[in-house]
């Protein structure tokens, strides 16, 4: 048995997506549109996005939360597991590329599951809490801002019930985490995320080297 994960080279990554990917047309069509953008290294990866629906039709999830929705690829692929009366609730707070996820979600036919709060992410998570949502989502997605990580993931235990799943991408950081000369605010943000994770006892986790590194953690 090996040691630890294979490297994975363009070659396997494309040998990858030809024996496992699965990626439904709407998708793949956002994915190109977005891969034309200023900021298309945002985008979830289309295996990080097929993963996050198994694991929801795993948990059996109706309820969603997203914080970071971008052009709203990750957010579709989520809307498209979830059962026809499944809800995600979206955060961002970017109008230009949530127009672009808004114009996807309704060619899939799935914009009426899809709660879009266009505000801080902490604003929306505040009110969830204060509207009495505590324990009552199955699962999280969190690809925002660094430096709020730790304060999104507070929120998000709270609102999430028992062995609900949180995933949190970037958490790799295209390796800077790892290389002690990188001091700049989002590599330590990410580094202090990873360490608090780490020794959070309530929830039990993992990471896992995909994409950008992708931590999974089930709630006590």
């Amino acid at each position: 048995m090996a040691d630890k994960t294979i490297a994975v080279t363009d070659e396997l990554a494309d040998y990858i997506r030809r024996f496992s990917l699965r990626e439904p047309e709407i998708l793949s069509r956002l994915r190109d549109e977005t891969s034309r953008l200023p900021n298309a290294s945002m985008q979830s990866t289309p295996e990080q996005g097929q993963f996050m629906a198994l694991l929801i039709h795993l948990a059996g999830a109706r309820r969603a939360l997203e914080i970071g929705v971008f052009t709203g690829y990750s957010a579709l692929w989520t809307a498209l597991a979830l059962p026809e009366d499944g809800r995600i609730v979206a955060c961002d707070i970017s109008e230009e590329y949530t127009s672009i996820a808004r114009r996807y979600w309704k060619k899939a036919r799935v914009d009426h599951k899809i709660d879009m709060r266009l505000a801080p992410a902490l604003e929306t998570l505040d009110s969830l809490l204060a509207l009495g949502a505590q324990g009552t989502f199955d699962f999280v997605y969190i690809d925002a801002d660094k430096e709020n990580y730790w304060t999104y993931y507070e929120r998000a235990i709270q609102l999430l019930r028992r062995r609900g799943l949180i995933l949190v991408d970037n958490v790799l950081w295209s390796g800077r985490v790892a290389d002690d000369s990188v001091q700049d605010k989002d590599t330590h943000a990410i580094r202090e995320f990873n360490r608090k994770m780490a020794a959070d006892e309530r929830v039990w986790i993992t990471m896992l080297p995909y994409a950008d590194g992708l931590t999974i953690a089930c709630k006590k």
